[in-house]
């Protein structure tokens, strides 16, 4: 391949790459918001339906001292509150506040029950372990959006140049 085809090439895969982050740009705090919200409407259902939650009994054995019978249930429905908020974009802020408040709780098992959390401390985790720790992907994304809130956005580095 000679250099002005290697240099056309070039170009096209630049164009392409522009194109794709552009596209990004345009629509991944909508999907981040999307999922999240999926995962907190999926996950707060299935608290709903006793014994069907797999973090059922983590919560049980580390909110021991809640009236679970009223906070279970009271969890389930802020949780589907939390996902509605994230799915519609709606009420931002107070679904952003709703999330923070719930991971104050989703993340309390590493100090309440950490035997339940680790089968080593501090770097090998049980799958309840597992579990809670995927919870930084979810509050590093509500970052991202909240970020967002007050008109922030995305914007790829071709966007940036043609602005």
């Amino acid at each position: 391949m000679n250099l002005s085809n290697q240099r056309r090439l070039a170009g096209r895969f630049d164009r392409m790459d522009a194109a794709l982050a552009s596209w990004m740009a345009r629509h991944s705090i909508a999907l981040l918001r999307i999922s999240i919200g999926l995962v907190f409407v999926w996950f707060g259902a299935l608290k709903l339906f006793p014994g069907l939650s797999p973090a059922e009994d983590l919560i049980r054995a580390s909110m021991a001292f809640l009236p679970l019978d009223l906070f279970y249930p009271l969890l389930a429905v802020w949780e589907v509150v939390i996902g509605l908020g994230f799915i519609s974009g709606r009420f931002m802020r107070l679904t952003l506040l709703l999330l923070a408040l719930q991971m104050v709780g989703a993340l309390s098992p590493i100090v309440l029950t950490p035997d339940r959390i680790f089968v080593q401390f501090p770097f090998v985790l049980t799958l309840e372990g597992q579990y809670i720790i995927k919870n930084l992907v979810l509050i590093s994304g509500a970052l991202v959006i909240g970020a967002t809130v007050r008109g922030g956005r995305l914007v790829s580095p071709a966007e940036d140049d043609a602005a």
